[in-house]
């Protein structure tokens, strides 16, 4: 059914290279004027917090080499790293106006933050929408927080949906996706800085391959398979 291969290669995402940027030039300068101006174990303090802080950068933005082949269009892999918080029956009325089958995706800070397709197809609509920045663990929070929705239409023709959501911590929503564009596993969707959760909206028939409380992996774990 799947074959997944994981090259064991971790990058830097092409999101956090202004961050690791700016955060390299104003430690930079932070410990030049330590080592010329203040004492030497202020200098010593502030070498080690820099290079903390450098290491919590280029570790929040990593970006692991996943390659997922998949020989039936109609199994979808989860979209993002994180903790399946939700699996229900939603009335979903900002695209379908139906009921979904809904499945969430918490994200935390220590978790991958690239996101991936679930699935190959076309993209029917990408649209980002202003709202609130409550914890995203809540249910609200799918919503009235921040968020960016995406509606493919996949190769078997089931039409599902993914959204990205704001959390307390998350301020910025990256996405990839564009409407009328092709999108296919492998490729990154977008990108959530810090804690954040990530929805998809399925045919209500959608065989579940995960559970409440699974730990999955984006662009590896096999959630579910559309009839």
């Amino acid at each position: 059914m799947t074959k997944t291969k994981n090259r064991k290669r971790t990058g830097l995402h092409r999101e956090g290279r202004r961050m690791l940027l700016i955060v390299a030039l104003v430690v930079f300068i932070i410990n030049i004027a330590a080592f010329f101006y203040w004492p030497h174990w202020i200098f010593a303090t502030t070498l080690a917090l820099s290079a903390v802080a450098l290491v919590f950068v280029v570790y929040f933005f990593r970006d692991p080499v996943r390659i997922l082949t998949i020989d039936d269009p109609n199994y979808l892999v989860a979209p993002a790293d994180g903790k399946v918080v939700v699996i229900e029956p939603v009335m979903e009325n900002e695209y379908f106006h139906e009921e979904r089958l809904q499945v969430s995706i918490f994200m935390s800070p220590f978790n991958v933050h690239a996101n991936w397709y679930p699935c190959e197809g076309t993209i029917l609509v990408s649209e980002h929408q202003s709202g609130n920045h409550k914890a995203a663990w809540l249910p609200k929070s799918s919503n009235e927080n921040e968020r960016s929705l995406v509606v493919i239409r996949t190769k078997s023709n089931a039409v599902i949906a993914v959204r990205q959501i704001a959390g307390a911590m998350a301020r910025r929503i990256v996405t990839y996706a564009r409407a009328g564009k092709e999108c296919h596993r492998n490729q990154h969707m977008g990108f959530i800085k810090l804690g954040s959760r990530v929805d998809m909206y399925l045919p209500l028939d959608t065989e579940m391959l995960v559970e409440m409380g699974d730990n999955v992996r984006g662009n590896e774990t096999i959630v579910g398979k559309l009839h």
